[in-house]
């Protein structure tokens, strides 16, 4: 078996909770708040690395600005004790600096991915007893953060207890059915321990399980880390997930090849390992991001954002640095190589919008200049109402994109068409009750008035499920 990492996660949460103890409590003061909007989507291939909640809010946003870095996953949701979701050092899921760090970086055009469990703290799946009770406890972090992608990072002891794993996975499949007929997306996917050689069985029996549950599992993310002696830390990732490939393909028989690689995740520990005769290198991780994309392996992560600087001295074990050769942020730079642009994935699709009274969203006039208004009319073939849903998250008429008028973020900005320039003016999502958001203002696509009548402008507002606020997108 290889070694995990609750040496390195126990050493980080024992240095780094103390230290936070004044600020938790200044952060119990604070109003807890959620995130308002769920973001932009994933695109086909992304870098997500996991962040540390322990640490500050902050670190996704500096990692950001420098290196372009805006897909994170959250490390970690715990059992802070009696079944209650908080975040890693006993964090409330609605800490507000969590809160607004998440809804600046979906607003940049980002998204979060949230993690539950890790190598050390108790995952719920093992404290919560019943299905109903562990399914209250996901869905309060869900619909808190407003996630459409959760991920459960299994290991040691938790890997083997089966009575859990079945909780989980029943819990999580009754929330995704319950998700997906509110018209809400919810990706569930598992980071697991493997060998050069693939997972081991009681990985396999957790992924069996789930599928036998009804649980669709986007993506099995791998640890590629701790094996226990040295070796080529780059081709040992790789050669598992060839390995996961093979796997896959037993478990899901239907999938094509190229399928199997869009489930696959693959997660080292950067610079110096627990076991420390193990050093994934920078020349590694340029490895293995050629062949994750070459292959169209949908995530790379890496334990973890913190890390991502170099120590005063090589070949040291750290919670706060690398231990190897790296300038800062050289492991987020080098993996963020093979995220795309789409934030929607599929293809594009092209057709009317209808909304509100069964009208259609209509160029004014099929008029082509910038700033020419948006407005409801009766639906009528023309030119004027077709609308492209592209795949990096816009909507196209004659040749132009669907726009915020001057980036505005303010109940009853207006939208217009205009140049496409890949602002987040321009950046729509689809999301429950057939809503779009501009994820940049956090405000829904509405009908002024609410009126139907045509010449109806449409703006951004306060989303609030109403029927003005309700868009009918082009099919698939």
């Amino acid at each position: 078996m290889r070694k995990s990492r609750s040496w390195l996660r126990a050493l980080s949460a024992a240095i780094t909770v103390p230290a936070m103890a004044a600020g938790l409590l200044l952060g119990s003061s604070t109003t807890a708040s959620a995130a308002a909007n769920p973001g932009p989507g994933f695109p086909a291939q992304y870098a997500a690395p996991y962040v540390e909640t322990w640490n500050s809010a902050s670190a996704m946003a500096s990692a950001q600005s420098a290196t372009g870095l805006k897909y994170f996953t959250l490390a970690f949701i715990l059992d802070g004790g009696g079944c209650n979701a908080t975040f890693n050092g006993n964090v409330s899921i609605s800490d507000s600096s969590w809160t607004t760090a998440i809804n600046s970086l979906r607003a940049s055009g980002g998204d979060v991915i949230a993690s539950f469990g890790g190598a050390a703290g108790t995952e719920l799946g093992l404290s919560c007893t019943s299905v109903s009770t562990l399914k209250a406890q996901y869905k309060k972090v869900i619909d808190t953060l407003n996630l459409t992608r959760v991920d459960f990072d299994i290991e040691g002891s938790a890997l083997d207890n089966t009575t859990a794993n079945d909780r989980r996975n029943q819990a999580l499949a009754q929330l995704q059915s319950e998700y997906a007929a509110a018209g809400k997306k919810l990706d569930v996917q598992y980071t697991l321990p493997v060998m050069p050689t693939g997972l081991l069985q009681n990985s396999l029996n957790l992924l069996n399980n789930a599928k036998s549950n009804g649980l669709t599992v986007n993506l099995v993310n791998l640890m590629t880390m701790d094996y226990g002696s040295a070796m080529d830390m780059g081709q040992a990732a790789i050669n598992a997930a060839t390995a996961l490939h093979t796997q896959l393909g037993q478990i899901w028989t239907t999938k094509t090849s190229a399928q199997l690689w869009a489930m696959e995740g693959n997660t080292p520990m950067i610079g110096v390992n627990d076991t420390t005769s193990e050093v994934f290198s920078t020349s590694n991780a340029s490895t293995l991001e050629s062949f994750a994309k070459t292959n169209g392996i949908q995530e790379l992560a890496f334990w973890a954002l913190g890390r991502d600087k170099a120590c005063s001295t090589n070949g040291t074990l750290s919670s706060t640095c690398s231990g190897t050769s790296q300038s800062a942020y050289q492991f987020s730079s080098i993996f963020n190589s093979i995220t795309g642009t789409s934030t929607g994935g599929g293809t594009s699709r092209t057709g009317k919008i209808t909304g509100y009274g069964g009208k259609c969203v209509d160029v004014a006039s099929a008029g082509t200049a910038n700033g020419t208004a948006i407005q409801l009319y009766d639906c009528n073939g023309t030119s004027a109402q077709q609308w492209t849903v592209g795949t990096d998250g816009t909507l196209k008429a004659l040749g132009k994109c669907l726009d915020v008028t001057s980036a505005g973020t303010a109940n009853g900005t207006t939208v217009q068409l205009y140049d496409c320039n890949g602002t987040g003016s321009q950046q729509w999502l689809a999301g429950a009750n057939n809503r779009l958001t501009n994820p940049q203002s956090g405000r829904c696509l509405d009908a002024t008035g609410p009126s139907s009548a045509n010449g109806t402008r449409l703006q951004i507002w306060d989303c609030s499920g109403a029927a003005n606020q309700q868009w009918i997108l082009p099919a698939a």
